[in-house]
């Protein structure tokens, strides 16, 4: 595994009926919250064996088949592509949990297991009654993200960002995450955007062993990066568009993060736009690329009343703040656009 410059910020004694969401939103930087869950059954359990991890979940099961990565021994624990980037490595199956359980405890002591690979599974939806014994203090700031778990052996997460912020806690067995601020997509080299392991465009950089000569910019990267190992009960928080490689170091791994947006839920996910100016600016000569790029600063990018300050109020329409109503107009507006 490479090396990275720099250590995630480490916080002590933090209480989930006191989590500083506030403080680590304004900050915007990544955080480990130091034994946060270390009380959780499930952290209590993993501790006396992977057995009795096993036996909780399995408790709590309702036998509603969930979606994961399945691959041989040769994927290495790391759902990708294969070498011309036309499939991926792994199939997706549909199994109750409890099966996926028994699998990878048939595995548990192969050198080189088939990879299980659980990924963003809903609680709420297969282990009913998981939520009230894993409480988790966001009630106090005025959000209620519903939890997922992420089940598997010595499973590779590649290095992706999520749109939402996230609180990632490792429940089961070691974790290593390796982070980089926004900025450093330029030095990541993203895959596909349509065919990907998760949902999300993953750097195509082996972290394990990466290809300098393909990728020389993954250097500018690790002087940029952050990593630190997570032992059960310990959570991270990262901030929303950080890039986080997560690699589970042990035969048996859960975590259960949640995620949850800054914004309200009538603003849909920028990705959208991003889909959008693909289509619309990106094939265009470069000289009206950059006239367009000046417009988004100006309107998007710029100060919040840069393009409003000189206009009567009456006169903003979609240029004031936002409110539910004026959301459903631009979408109403832009859905006629697109059916022409």
């Amino acid at each position: 595994m490479v090396d990275v410059a720099g250590k995630i910020q480490v916080l002590e004694g933090c209480q989930r009926d006191a989590l500083p969401l506030a403080e680590l939103l304004a900050a915007g930087r990544p955080a480990v919250l130091k034994g946060l869950v270390s009380d959780w059954a499930l952290v209590r359990a993993g501790l006396e064996s992977h057995g009795e991890a096993m036996r909780l979940l399995r408790s709590f099961d309702n036998g509603r088949p969930v979606q994961y990565n399945f691959g041989g021994p040769e994927v290495e624990g790391r759902p990708f592509y294969n070498a011309d980037f036309t499939q991926l490595n792994t199939t997706v199956r549909r199994d109750p949990l409890t099966r996926i359980l028994d699998e990878i405890e048939a595995h548990l002591h192969d050198k080189r297991p088939p990879t299980y690979y659980a990924a963003s599974i809903l609680v709420d939806s297969c282990l009913p009654g998981f939520r009230a014994r894993h409480e988790m203090g966001f009630v106090a700031h005025g959000i209620d993200p519903a939890p997922t778990i992420w089940i598997g052996n010595r499973t590779i997460a590649s290095c992706h960002y999520d749109a939402p912020n996230n609180l990632a806690c490792c429940a089961v067995g070691r974790r290593r995450f390796t982070l980089f601020p926004p900025e450093q997509i330029f030095n990541l080299y993203p895959g596909p955007l349509e065919l990907t392991p998760g949902g999300q465009a993953i750097s195509v950089v082996d972290f394990r062993n990466p290809d300098f000569a393909r990728h020389p910019r993954f250097r500018e990267a690790l002087a940029a990066g952050q990593s630190a190992v997570l032992e059960p009960g310990d959570a991270v928080f990262i901030p929303s568009m950080w890039w986080h490689h997560v690699e589970g170091l042990g035969p048996f791994n859960a975590l259960v993060n949640y995620w949850w947006s800054s914004v309200p839920a009538f603003i849909p996910t920028p990705m959208n736009a991003l889909y959008h100016a693909l289509w619309t600016l990106r094939d265009r000569p470069e000289r009206e690329k950059q006239a367009w790029k000046q417009v988004f600063e100006y309107y998007v990018f710029g100060g919040k009343q840069q393009a409003v300050e000189h206009l009567p109020e009456q006169a903003r329409g979609m240029l004031a703040s936002l409110d539910e109503t004026q959301a459903r107009q631009i979408r109403a507006m832009l859905i006629n656009k697109l059916n022409h």
